[in-house]
């Protein structure tokens, strides 16, 4: 189980605002546990602050806007890409104006800085989402797609196309996080020449130029037309039958337009307010789908807040049931764990096959049988006592008892034939004997009980 990581030390990056061309700083500054990531409009009243979730876009044009109330802030996405693909989880970022700077158009300075000043571990466990099943949202009337499926990791795959002889068809992979820095974070926004004078008019693009920006000239257009674009863009006049792309710097690579692409979709799914295990693969994204997208994600994990974990009978137990038997003093017709399939440093999961041969089905109920709820608690509690038991020496010489419990809830029957996993965790360190802890009771993804318990270790005599 990995741990929730935030920045050791703040840092501040300055520069001007893609689309409004103003003189813009921005600051990273570390954040508790589950802090999550927020913004701060540090130059209005009351320096308001914006929750950087998905349900708070509220524009997808050329960047990803959020907003709580009069508080917008635009273009956040490289920085949120940098954070959620270097494995931060809090972070508080301060702005003095409407949108980060642009810098040069990636998320590499932001990486930089943030390799620069460290991030530290912090308390509170890493809360993954697992994907389980493939989930997908298209756009018919774009053709564009987004789909996720299991995966160890979180790794993504992204194709673009587009009405271009420049680039028709490009794609990009990243298949671990931990190469972003060097394969990802450089790649430049791009924008075709037949896009800024429309950009414009809407009054965007005020700070772009061919620092901050990768342009593709992709079709002819009359050499008026395009001396007044280069007049426009503040560059000299060029060649109108030369098509290809206008850059200070050269291509960092061949297809970092769909590089860009895939940082994009990186930024956009950081909204989600979760890391996520799982490849994503995107088709002709764009901030827009990528919203949409990440919307749909949040609603899954609202549906599924507490996810089950992963069991396959095929894998060898961490504990057999000869094991537990050594630990736990329970017998027939009352040991109620078959086996252990995962352990950690403050959690447990148990398994227990529920059969038509328990005893309890006898009389609960002949005609309907249904596994006693105050039998789910008690199998849940012993995979709790072996929790606790595996971190004392000599555990053969110690029992747990139950103290205390509180906020039992029963959400769905148990009947012969359901697998019970059990997942349980400490609340907080054994202090004195005694240990708290919290218990989910699962059949497939479904939660039928949970529980929250105090124990108590006692040496036997």
């Amino acid at each position: 189980m990995l741990k929730q990581k935030t920045l050791k030390d703040s840092f501040s990056l300055s520069g001007k605002g893609l689309h409004t061309g103003l003189d813009l700083t921005v600051t990273f500054n570390p954040a508790p546990d589950n802090h999550g990531y927020k913004i701060q409009r540090i130059d209005m009243e009351g320096q308001p602050i914006i929750d950087a979730i998905a349900n708070n876009v509220i524009e997808t044009t050329r960047g990803t806007v959020l907003a709580n109330g009069n508080a917008k802030v635009s273009t956040v996405e490289h920085g949120m890409a940098a954070l959620y693909a270097l494995g931060i989880d809090n972070c508080l970022i301060q702005v003095n104006g409407p949108e980060f700077p642009i810098l040069d158009g990636s998320a590499q300075y932001y990486v930089q800085a943030i390799e620069k000043v460290g991030t530290e571990e912090q308390n509170a466990m890493k809360d993954f989402y697992i994907i389980k099943s493939k989930i997908e949202f298209r756009d018919e009337e774009t053709g564009s797609s987004i789909i996720v499926l299991p995966d160890e990791n979180f790794s993504i795959n992204v194709l673009v196309s587009y009405d271009s002889a420049i680039i028709p068809n490009q794609f990009a992979t990243l298949e671990n996080m931990t190469n972003f820095p060097t394969e990802i974070a450089a790649s430049r926004t791009f924008v075709f020449v037949r896009e800024i004078e429309p950009l414009l008019s809407a009054g965007l693009i005020k700070g772009g130029d061919l620092d901050n920006a990768i342009v593709i000239y992709e079709r002819l257009m009359s050499q008026e037309s395009y001396d007044k674009l280069a007049d426009v863009m503040r560059v000299p006049h060029m060649d109108a039958n030369q098509l290809g792309y206008i850059n200070h710097k050269p291509l960092v690579w061949p297809n970092e337009c769909a590089r860009h692409k895939l940082l994009d979709v990186i930024g956009d799914l950081a909204l989600i307010g979760k890391p996520i295990k799982g490849r994503i693969i995107a088709t002709r994204p764009g901030h827009s789908i990528n919203n949409k997208f990440a919307r749909q994600m949040r609603k899954e994990i609202r549906l599924h807040e507490i996810q089950a974990p992963s069991y396959s009978c095929s894998e060898a137990p961490v504990m057999d049931v000869n094991r537990i038997r050594e630990l736990l003093p329970h017998r027939y017709p009352f040991q109620l764990v078959d086996k252990i399939i995962e352990i950690g440093a403050n959690y447990i999961v148990g398994v227990k096959n529920v059969t038509i041969n328990e005893p309890f089905f006898q009389g609960h109920f002949p005609q309907e049988p249904v596994m006693p709820g105050v039998l789910q608690v008690e199998a849940m509690a012993q995979v709790g006592g072996l929790l606790v038991l595996n971190s004392v020496d000599e555990p053969e010489r110690y029992s747990t008892y139950f103290m205390k419990i509180d906020g039992i809830k029963f959400r769905q029957k148990v009947v012969p034939g359901d697998t019970l996993i059990f997942r349980v965790e400490m609340l907080s360190p054994i202090r004195r004997g005694i240990s708290s802890m919290k218990g989910y009771a699962f059949v497939g993804e479904t939660v039928t009980c949970e529980a929250e318990f105090m124990a108590q270790i006692v040496k036997n005599k």
